[in-house]
């Protein structure tokens, strides 16, 4: 076993883990954060994406043992105006189906906001590539998104002035 030490969702952590564990398991099992979705197991779907030091990540292939002394925020942890901007775009442009894969969306597209100012419907077309969706057919996310990165820019325009 070996002791953990990280940020998780703002709060201080430990855990004893073996290491081998993912940080999926360790989200889901010890801590009950079930945005993280199990689903394709190797990395191809973007379900269980949660940002690792505000980056995104895939928890199903981070070993939990690679998060000491680091900060790990899954969709449960994330409540800040670009996130809700995020949601409220998701249902406004009917981006959500069955909501499955919504969480790894949600947080991708937080980390597009974070880093891209103005990203381009093909920009986060490209960002999105790791995130599958079995129902909506994409469109709706993308524009979703797109809205929301336009609502921000308008938004931190107004601020600066």
């Amino acid at each position: 076993m070996v002791k953990i030490k990280f940020i998780l969702n703002g709060e201080p952590v430990e855990a004893d883990v073996e290491p081998n564990t993912l940080l999926l398991n360790l989200l889901r099992d010890r801590f009950g954060l079930t945005g993280p979705k199990y689903a394709c197991g190797v990395g191809e779907c973007g379900a269980c994406t949660v940002l690792l030091d505000g980056e995104p990540v895939l928890s199903c292939l981070t070993l939990a043992v690679d998060v000491n002394g680091r900060r790990v925020d899954t969709i449960e942890g994330l409540s800040d105006e670009t996130t809700e901007r995020i949601r409220r775009a998701l249902i406004e442009e009917a981006g959500i189906q069955c909501g499955f894969c919504t969480p790894g969306f949600i947080t991708t597209a937080k980390w597009i906001l974070d880093t891209y100012r103005n990203p381009s419907i093909d920009d986060i077309r490209e960002m999105l590539r790791g995130n599958l969706c079995r129902c909506t057919g994409y469109v709706n996310i993308v524009r979703a998104i797109h809205r929301a990165a336009r609502e921000k820019n308008m938004d931190d325009e107004e601020t600066a002035q």
